[in-house]
């Protein structure tokens, strides 16, 4: 394998340049990646082109869900200048793909053999017609739950297994004074704890309620009892929980003033950079009930049509960098996440990491690992958002009880469909 930092170009891209006559130029890339944890990951990748003499023009539009970065996209694309590659994550970059504004990867994912190392939930949303458009750098699992270790101990030192076990923990964590669950008021966040709270009532009720969309399963007496324990959940947040970004609540956990965060595995990259060591300083788990099972989104790099020899270049670099197993380890190391190729050594992993990418395994050869409805793997984004709003209405307590809002949920994935 060869060496991250010395890597020259790859078969695929050297094609390219020799093709095209080109030199690769700059690459503009847009992005949402800017707290701390995220930022030190995306800056393994700007080295990585460094060493290619390929220049990184940033564009990060702050938000950890990405709709403010999808909105910015939409207003350079309208205005004919798209940036050269843009983060992206699931049914988005099938939307672009449908709209014919997305570049061509085939020639580079061909010579590199992406078929055979990259999960077929990711290819689903990589390519197009039978034509690569986006390059994977990553899966994140988004059912875990962060877990100050000390506070844990406090609580009892069981991790939770079950929901009523994990009521009792939290429980526990108010009787010692310091908030439950630290959590961001933002519909993402909301709709990632839905997520652990659905697949936790089961694998099959998930898959019909989010990727089959069935009206009965979403407005049933299971979807009811879903939202009784997303309403309960919401009774263990601190008052000011209201906007707070995803990040901030992970500090919260790092600094032991909220014993738990269940969120995506790039919360992982926040207690690493504070230099905490899982099982030592943090418990990571499955939200419980969902142990062999996951919901999942992937950070691809979709590349957008562009006319000049020296951009396709540039993009193809990119993405053979970005597909590098080398780079793919490096890079989902710092961002907490798993490699989106499966051929890739476990060895530079902590031990969430390790529980990661044995997770992924697990689940992928079970049928048993699925898109996030939170996170734009489940269901097109009109869909999405009405579950949004549903799910952040009830975690606000606009509805009565867990029938109510399971009612209106399925009134309203009617009306988006």
């Amino acid at each position: 394998m060869r060496g991250f930092f010395g890597l020259k170009l790859t078969v695929a891209a050297a094609l390219l340049a020799s093709t095209t006559m080109a030199v690769a130029e700059d690459v503009e890339v847009l992005h949402w990646w800017t707290s701390g944890g995220e930022a030190a990951a995306l800056n393994v990748l700007k080295e990585d082109l460094a060493t290619k003499s390929i220049g990184w023009v940033d564009m990060p539009v702050a938000g950890g869900g990405g709709e403010a970065a999808m909105t910015a996209l939409r207003a350079r694309v309208t205005a004919g200048n798209p940036p050269t590659a843009v983060q992206m994550l699931g049914f988005d970059i099938l939307d672009w793909a449908a709209e014919d504004a997305l570049g061509d990867l085939t020639t580079v994912a061909a010579a590199e053999g992406w078929d055979a190392v990259v999960p077929a939930a990711l290819q689903g949303f990589s390519k197009h017609d039978g034509k690569w458009i986006a390059a994977p750098v990553n899966v994140h699992s988004t059912n875990w739950v962060w877990m100050n270790k000390a506070a844990l101990d406090a609580a009892g030192g069981k991790a939770p297994e079950t929901w009523e076990e994990l009521v009792a923990v939290l429980d526990a964590m108010k009787a010692n004074g310091i908030t439950p669950l630290a959590h961001g008021g933002q519909a993402w966040q909301d709709a990632t704890v839905f997520d652990g709270v659905v697949l936790g009532l089961g694998n099959d009720f998930y898959k019909a309620a989010f990727i089959d969309l069935d009206p009965a399963v979403l407005g049933g007496d299971q979807m009811a009892e879903a939202f009784n324990r997303l309403i309960k959940l919401s009774t263990y947040v601190d008052a000011n929980f209201s906007g707070r970004d995803w990040n901030l609540a992970s500090a919260m956990v790092i600094n032991g003033e909220a014993g738990m965060q269940m969120m995506g595995d790039w919360a992982k990259g926040e207690f690493v950079k504070a230099g905490k060591v899982p099982g030592t300083d943090f418990v990571c788990i499955r939200f419980p009930g969902t142990q062999g099972s996951v919901t999942f989104n992937s950070d691809q790099f979709a590349m957008f049509g562009v006319e000049s020899d020296g951009a396709k270049a540039a993009q193809g670099a990119m993405a053979s960098a970005i597909m590098n197993p080398t780079f793919q380890s490096a890079f989902n190391v710092v961002k907490g996440s798993a490699p989106a190729r499966t051929d890739v050594p476990n060895d530079a992993f902590d031990d969430c990491g390790k529980k990661a990418m044995a997770d992924l395994a697990t689940a992928n050869d079970s049928n048993s690992l699925f898109g996030s409805m939170a996170h734009g793997h489940a269901a097109p984004a009109s869909v999405k958002n009405a579950v949004y709003d549903v799910v952040t209405a009830a975690f606000n307590g606009s509805y009565v009880d867990g029938a109510a809002a399971a009612a209106a949920l399925a009134t309203a994935v009617a009306a988006a469909q």
